[in-house]
């Protein structure tokens, strides 16, 4: 699922202590706003898979460095299925199946090619194939889905991610700037936000 944050239409009280904590801190209503909504969005969407009510969900988060509310997210209710979500400004998404999950949206960058980024995130068979931001943004919103299932990590992304086999891959656009990639271990579609 994905869409605007105003598209996402949950009460803020599903929230746990926790995570209306964190939305707190942010300096700007519109990162508040994709925050919030992106933690909604995975309830709506793993209630769909489930067959429950979003209401009935807890999502919890657990790093062992930074603590409650960061790491890798699960449904309490249901810490088997796999969940994963995404937000940037104006644009929010969740994903949510059996086994790993991991989904990424990002904004491309105006302008040319980012060597310095390309240079620093794609493999040296990738970066010999990119040759703009649009293209290199497809490669890191795939990546960051994979770091997402727990299969890649941020200073292993020039050794790795570019071979999903075994993997489903869904991508859309959203637009001329957004770009989306889900990762999964089922085969995977895009559902609209229930409205």
């Amino acid at each position: 699922m994905g869409g605007r944050p105003d598209e996402v239409r949950a009460p803020e009280d599903w929230l746990t202590e926790v995570e209306t904590e964190r939305a707190g801190r942010f300096r700007f209503e519109a990162d508040r706003a994709s925050f919030v909504a992106a933690h909604l969005l995975v309830r709506l969407c793993a209630a769909a898979v489930l067959d429950v009510g979003p209401q009935e969900l807890t999502l919890r988060q657990r790093c062992d460095l930074h603590g409650p509310g960061h790491g890798k997210p699960y449904i309490e209710e249901a810490p088997e299925l796999g969940v994963s979500f995404s937000h940037t400004r104006g644009y929010v998404c969740a994903a949510a199946g059996p086994g790993k999950v991991g989904v990424d949206a990002e904004h491309v960058p105006t302008g040319p090619l980012d060597p310095l980024l390309a240079d620093r995130v794609l493999t040296p068979r990738e970066r010999a194939m990119v040759t703009g931001n649009d293209e290199l943004i497809r490669h890191w919103t795939r990546k960051e889905a994979l770091i997402k299932r727990g299969e890649l990590t941020l200073d292993r992304l020039r050794a790795g991610g570019d071979d999903l086999e075994g993997r489903h891959l869904l991508e859309w656009s959203v637009g001329p700037d957004i770009r989306v990639a889900v990762v999964t271990d089922a085969p995977a579609r895009r559902v609209p936000i229930p409205g």
